[in-house]
């Protein structure tokens, strides 16, 4: 018998200096999906939120009404560097993808995960149906979950003994974070909690965690200034949606079951387990808090009536955790060996079954309403709005130059004099958005609008005196304006039903000049 100390067996293996074939596994696995969004990046149309950040990046701003400044200035930077086609717009969103995968991976690797675990932690979450969609185009969610896994990377390493220092990272990601979406708030707030409730609330007793926060809040605070200096428009916002009832409304059940689908129901076992998994925290490393941190986070989304989709930049690091039971679970059954690489080719497969219900775009708009009708399904509705043929993340990529053209056609109509003082108000920044951005190839002046930021953007020095209004009623128009002529119909047979609508031209207001009247015209919501 040797003086040896015996190692327990069960202690994960932290693979600090990453072997070449799990980086090669990493890139590997990233490259593929970023490829794939690159791939259906252009095959339908501009998004309606694309739109309207292709406003705002032409008026650059700490913030807006309803977001922050970090998508306008990548917009910009995408703009000026690669151009405003759809592949270009779409190419930092399919970056991010890739990037979400790789995190992944390196959150299952700090949690002691080997080859299949991160292997299988990284799969789920690049055939989950609700990243397949969010990041097939360009908004705030596809770069938010990079924020908030980064943050947690960072605190696993803390917990594993890396320098206190690193606290100091973790408050410039939470940080730039808080500028991409206000969301990053909740995560933190679950942190917070979860390091109070836990035996790493020791961190408290040490200056770096307190240095951190501050640089976050210095580097949000531009953002916080202009909010208080608005007395908070975007507070405000989300009181008028909450109160709207545009937003599908769920119960905690379905909300819940709703998340198994949306990131793939044969993947569910792997979150779940992740979950409990970093709950239990068998080796008091200090995983319990990003447990807390979920569980907080889903308690929020309940009582706020959060949409579906709100959790989801949480879900990596539950599949990451999730890849190391499994791993651990398949190494116990030595005759089913075979299960492993059967599991990840299954969620494979079916993953690429149900992407084009996850608005990844892979299919043809025929083949999409065909292979829709065949399997009678469609993906969960996120508003309360009547849909055509499409589902609305779909439709809401149709109809906008031909809206444009109908409002060029009108305009050009007009004598060469009164296009000069001739406006043309959109009731949303989807419409305004679209004449902005076609209707500038098309000889039109910018849009106005009442809507979201638009409202700050003001009448642009138009009077009133001549107005393009697109899709109002007229018996108001006619209680506006002295001459109301129709003079457009906006249709497409694939946009949602609500943007068909008629255009008029209006003459001579009764409300006096539009500057006096314009705080009137503000609709957020």
């Amino acid at each position: 018998m040797t003086g040896s100390v015996p190692v327990e067996s069960n202690l994960p293996e932290r693979t600090r200096d990453a072997r070449p074939e799990v980086w090669a596994l990493l890139g590997g696995l990233s490259f593929l999906v970023f490829a794939a969004h690159m791939l259906v990046s252009g095959r339908y149309g501009y998004f309606v939120d694309e739109l309207y950040y292709l406003a705002c990046s032409h008026h650059l701003a700490w913030g807006y009404v309803d977001q922050p400044p970090l998508i306008a200035v990548i917009t910009w930077l995408e703009r000026m560097t690669l151009g405003d086609s759809l592949s270009a717009l779409h190419f930092l969103p399919a970056v991010a993808a890739g990037l979400r995968v790789l995190l992944t991976g390196l959150i299952a690797r700090e949690l002691g995960a080997r080859r299949f675990g991160i292997a299988l932690a990284c799969v789920c979450v690049a055939v989950a149906p609700i990243y397949l969609g969010l990041d097939s185009i360009l908004t705030m969610n596809v770069f938010e979950s990079l924020f908030w896994m980064g943050a947690a990377l960072v605190v696993l390493k803390i917990f594993n003994g890396a320098s206190q220092k690193l606290w100091l990272l973790f408050g410039a990601i939470c940080g730039i974070g808080l500028l991409n979406k206000h969301s990053m708030l909740i995560f933190g707030f679950g942190l917070f909690v979860g390091l109070l409730l836990t035996s790493q609330r020791k961190q408290f007793t040490k200056p770096w965690i307190w240095l951190g926060a501050l640089l976050a809040l210095l580097i949000f605070l531009p953002n916080l200034l202009w909010e208080i200096q608005r007395h908070f428009p975007t507070a405000e916002l989300l009181r008028n949606v909450q109160q709207s009832g545009r937003n599908t409304e769920m119960g905690p059940a379905k909300f819940l079951l709703v998340q198994a689908f949306i990131f793939h129901p044969l993947a569910a076992p792997v979150w779940i387990a992740g979950l409990f998994e970093l709950l239990r925290d068998r080796y008091e490393k200090g995983w319990r808090v990003l447990g807390i941190a979920y569980v907080v986070l889903m308690i929020c989304m309940l009582t706020m009536h959060g949409r579906m989709y709100y959790p989801a930049p949480a879900y990596p690091m539950l599949f990451a955790a999730g890849g190391l039971v499994f791993e651990r679970w398949f190494a116990a059954i030595k005759s089913a060996q075979w299960l492993k690489p059967a599991y990840i080719a299954l969620l494979v497969l079916t993953g690429l079954i149900i992407a084009p219900f996850a608005y990844f775009p892979m299919l043809t708009v025929d083949q999409y309403i065909a292979y829709s009708r065949f399997l009678h399904l469609q993906p969960p509705r996120i508003e309360n709005n009547r849909l055509g043929p499409l589902p609305q993340i779909y439709a809401d990529q149709f109809g906008w130059k031909e809206m444009a053209l109908v409002v060029a056609d009108a305009y050009h109509k007009l004598p060469p004099e009164e296009q000069k003082s001739c406006g043309i108000f959109g009731q949303n920044y989807g419409q305004a958005g679209a004449i902005d951005f076609f209707g500038a190839k098309m000889g039109l002046p910018p849009a106005i609008s009442g809507h979201q930021n638009y409202f700050y953007w003001g009448p642009r020095g138009y009077t009133g005196e001549c107005l393009i209004v697109m899709d109002d009623r007229p018996e108001r128009l006619h209680q506006l304006f002295e001459s109301v002529e129709l003079v457009g119909t906006v249709t497409h047979p694939l946009s949602m039903p609500y943007q068909h609508f008629s255009v008029y031209l209006c003459r001579r207001p009764k409300f006096g000049d539009l500057e006096k009247a314009w705080p009137k015209i503000k609709r957020w919501g």
